[in-house]
C-alpha cells in the first residue's frame, strides 16, 4: 500500500466511516434525552426546553447523517449546535475542556464543521444522488 492509494481510495472511504460514527454517537445522545435510552443523567428532558431541542437536533441530525442525507447543511448546523452547547453549557464551569467536560462537544463541534466542508464521502445517501459512489 502506497501513499497514493491511501489518499484516493482510502481517504474518502474513512470519511464515510468517521461520518457514520460520529453519527451514530451522536444519534445516541438524542434517544438518551428524549427516550429515555440508553438511560442516563440527561434522559427525560422536556421537548420544549432547550435540552430538549438539542436532543430532538442530536436524534433527527444523527439520524440524516447516519446514511449521508443533506449531510452539508445538517453537519453545519450540528456544529453550531455544539459550539453553542460548549459556550452555554460547559465553558462557564472552567476555561479547560477536559475539566469541564465540554471536549466532547469541541470535538462534534469539528468533526461536522469538516463534514460540512467536505461532505459525507463516497458512502452516502448525497454522493448516490450526485452519481459519485
Amino acid at each position: 500500500m502506497t501513499i497514493d492509494t491511501l489518499e484516493t481510495v482510502w481517504a474518502p472511504r474513512l470519511l464515510s466511516v468517521l461520518r457514520i460514527v460520529a453519527a451514530l454517537l451522536f444519534f445516541e445522545h438524542g434517544t438518551s434525552k428524549l427516550l429515555g435510552f440508553p438511560p442516563s443523567d440527561h434522559s427525560g428532558v422536556e421537548l420544549l426546553s432547550l435540552p430538549g431541542i438539542a436532543g430532538l437536533l442530536e436524534l433527527v441530525g444523527g439520524a440524516l447523517l447516519i446514511p449521508g442525507l443533506f449531510t452539508r447543511p445538517v453537519a453545519f448546523i450540528l456544529s453550531g449546535e455544539m459550539a453553542f452547547a460548549y459556550w452555554m453549557a460547559h465553558a462557564p464551569r472552567s476555561p479547560f475542556p477536559v475539566v469541564n467536560g465540554g471536549d466532547a462537544a469541541i470535538l462534534y463541534c469539528f468533526v461536522f464543521l469538516y463534514l460540512a466542508a467536505t461532505g459525507g464521502g463516497p458512502w452516502s445517501v448525497d454522493a448516490l444522488w450526485r452519481g459519485r459512489t
